[in-house]
């Protein structure tokens, strides 16, 4: 076997988790190399990343995990492409994605997932894309997973001053209900928004 490209491997790793990120011991799980061997392995890839002036991608640590990111100074070319107009709509998965969060906020990917009983992963990327959710906090009852929220976008496409202005929902009712009336809202706005 040849020399193994553990630095490549990272780069894998780090891109394939996506915003959840890896911690150190994730990593050096998977690459079967102790922590310090791993953390030598994910500097010298940060520093490769720091060193190329070209590369649109950085690796930033947060909260104890790597993840790949933008680099700050593309912000401007980024908002760009989420607002730009177009003909495109929201599939109906993330149409249900987002009214999930817009009544639940904060919530976890696996709280989403739990009501919708499927997986979320390719609706929150479409719905972080078009800026209409955000990452709010970390939970720490769920593995310090990610919380979801709307954002100032999010009130903007639908015409709202605060979150507060979204149709209420009776009480007592169960989350297929809820999802119900969500959609119900949200699809009346589908046809009349370009997103």
């Amino acid at each position: 076997m040849g020399i193994v490209n553990w630095k490549g491997i990272v780069e894998s790793l780090l891109f394939a988790a996506g915003d959840e990120g890896l911690t150190l011991k994730q990593i050096s799980l998977v690459l079967e190399l102790d922590e310090v061997q791993t953390e030598t392995i994910v500097k010298e890839l940060i520093e490769d990343y720091q060193d190329n002036s070209t590369r649109g991608i950085v690796i930033v640590e947060i909260a104890g995990t790597y993840q790949l990111a933008t680099k700050k100074e593309n912000a401007a070319y980024l908002k760009k492409l989420v607002i730009s107009p177009g003909n495109t709509t929201l599939s109906q998965a993330a149409l249900e994605t987002l009214a999930i969060i817009a009544y639940k906020q904060p919530i976890t990917r696996m709280e989403i997932e739990e009501i919708r009983g499927v997986k979320t992963e390719r609706p929150l990327q479409t719905l972080s894309a078009k800026a209409l959710i955000k990452e709010v906090g970390r939970a720490e009852w769920s593995v310090r997973a990610y919380l979801y929220g709307t954002t100032k976008e999010f009130l903007d496409y639908f015409g709202l001053k605060k979150i507060e202005e979204l149709p209420p929902l009776p009480e007592n009712v169960d989350n297929e209900f809820i999802q119900e009336e969500a959609d119900l809202f949200f699809n009346k706005f589908q046809d009349t928004i370009e997103l």
